[in-house]
């Protein structure tokens, strides 16, 4: 392991005891946005060795709940971070991380995968299973919620939320125990002879714990960053002028920049499998653990929540939906279909700052 594995969870922990002793100012601020973002880095670093360390397809579903947790606790240190909290805030990062996993990530490995291989393959049965509970969980909570009645547009009832939670984290598990147990075949990699990552000599079980231990130090200090950073992230994209839909995209792109990073190396090395896990795996992971979670501590403190869709955006996920099950409907991939997707995530962006 690099030595800045080992520094950044350490010093992450020591500038968050630091910035509760002190405030946070401009420059302890810059700071702690730094050590933020390499926190995140050395979470999902240990995330990957102690994946290495059991092998897949449970390699994907460590860093898929690595990046769950920290999405949930940066949603979370925002809602509880600001006065008035923003009751969209949960549906505008859901729907953010769903369009840029679905559309920047696949389309951007699909197209540099298309690149240097031509033409790349998966197995349609496991993409199928997490694309199907994906797009259901995604109607469930974006867009049914425009129709309910019970509560005012956009919005469920509590017995409508415990639902919607209860039927996430079910379907979640489903997923899991499918991918790890009942068809793990399904999920698995084929051999690429020239990716180094695959015959890497794998960590020793001493190593493997010492990972976990410093991913847990990591996890600790992006909870603990991201609730002293967001009145400062609020203040900045307000005095920008940005639309409130903004800070959902920025939650979603600093939680998910990492595992884009591996799933776009799996991809330029012949394993487009591991990015379509990584991809279909953290999306339906997004709303299969973080929804309960918010649910539950939305309920527990009366915080509100509009989780409906806009027609605009609603539209926007209909098109996503239909799009990547032509894509992944198949097994085989090329560039066409992943500048497809790009662009769809071009029009996602523009059309988030210019409605």
């Amino acid at each position: 392991m690099s030595i800045w594995t080992w520094l950044v969870p350490g010093l992450a922990l020591v500038l968050l005891v630091f910035a509760f002793a002190v405030g946070v100012g401009t420059f302890l601020g810059v700071l702690c946005a730094a050590a933020l973002i390499a926190s995140v880095l050395a979470a999902v670093h240990h995330a990957e060795v102690v994946a290495h360390r059991v092998g897949e397809p449970f390699g994907t579903l460590v860093l898929a709940l690595s990046v769950t947790v920290i999405e949930a606790s940066l949603v979370l240190s925002m809602m509880f971070g600001s006065v008035d909290s923003d009751p969209t805030l949960v549906r505008d990062t859901i729907y953010a991380a769903v369009m840029i996993i679905c559309n920047g990530i696949v389309g951007i490995c699909i197209l540099l995968g298309g690149l240097s291989h031509h033409e790349q393959t998966f197995r349609l049965e496991g993409a199928g299973a997490g694309l199907v509970a994906l797009m259901v969980l995604s109607a469930l909570i974006l867009v049914v919620p425009v129709f309910t009645t019970t509560t005012s547009v956009g919005t469920l009832s509590a017995s409508q939320l415990v639902f919607v939670a209860v039927a996430s984290a079910v379907l979640w598990a489903i997923f899991v125990f499918i991918q790890t147990v009942r068809h793990r075949d399904y999920f698995l990699p084929a051999i690429a002879a020239n990716d180094p990552d695959v015959h890497a000599v794998p960590p020793t079980a001493r190593e493997a714990w010492l990972s976990f231990v410093l991913l847990l130090a990591s996890l600790i200090a992006v909870v603990g960053l991201a609730k002293k950073l967001s009145p400062a992230i609020q203040g900045v994209l307000e005095r920008a002028g940005a639309p409130d839909a903004a800070l959902g995209i920025v939650i979603a792109i600093v939680v998910l920049m990492p595992e884009a990073w591996a799933a776009l190396r799996a991809a330029r090395a012949n394993r487009l499998q591991t990015s379509v896990n990584l991809a279909i795996g953290s999306a339906l992971a997004t709303i299969g653990l973080t929804v309960p979670v918010v649910v539950v501590t939305a309920l527990a403190a009366g915080l509100p929540l509009m989780l409906g869709l806009a027609p605009k955006e609603m539209i926007m996920l209909t098109l996503t939906f239909l799009v990547i099950t032509v894509t992944l409907g198949t097994g085989r991939t090329h560039m066409m279909q992943g500048a497809v997707h790009l662009v769809i995530f071009g029009a996602f962006v523009f059309l988030t700052f210019v409605g």
